[in-house]
Formats: C-alpha cells, sequence, structure tokens
C-alpha cells in the first residue's frame, strides 16, 4: 500500500469540485494505493516542466498530479480538468 501525502492546493482543489466528482475521486485515490491498480487509472509519467511528475485518470476530463517520494509514499500535488497542466 502507497501511503499519501496530500498538498493544500490539491485539498483547496478538491473541495472546490462538484460532490460527484469528489466522490468519484476518492474512489480512485483508493484504488491508486494499490499499486496493481496504476494501469487501470493510467498512471503515467509527465514530459516537460513536469518532468519527475505523474499523472492519473479520475475519469475522461479529472486528473490527480502526484510525485512519488519513495517507492511507498506519494504526494498528491494537483486535481482538476486537462487546465491542471497548465501551472
Amino acid at each position: 500500500m502507497i501511503k499519501l501525502i496530500f498538498a493544500p492546493v490539491f485539498l483547496r482543489q478538491l473541495k472546490s469540485l462538484p460532490w460527484e466528482i469528489k466522490e468519484e475521486t476518492i474512489e480512485k485515490i483508493e484504488l491508486f494505493k494499490n499499486k496493481r491498480n496504476h494501469k487501470m487509472l493510467k498512471v503515467h509519467k509527465l514530459k516537460g516542466k513536469f518532468r519527475g511528475v505523474f499523472s492519473f485518470s479520475v475519469n475522461y476530463r479529472i486528473r490527480v498530479i502526484f510525485q512519488y517520494n519513495s517507492e511507498n509514499e506519494a504526494a498528491l500535488l494537483s486535481i482538476g480538468d486537462h487546465d491542471v497542466y497548465r501551472d
């Protein structure tokens, strides 16, 4: 199981999302904790200014940006639609 750290920005962004998306996000975060689910969540490395950072899908529109702090720990940094990649 992966231990999660939630960045304050992530928590603020999550709080501002509609209730249905919050609920779906919480379900996907629970799946993310088990590395066997990463393929299903479409976990992938980002490039360019996001080098060293990863992303996974909540749904077709919403993404979570995170980084691995160690093999068993990840920090959730940001959540949103594809505009989240512009930060």
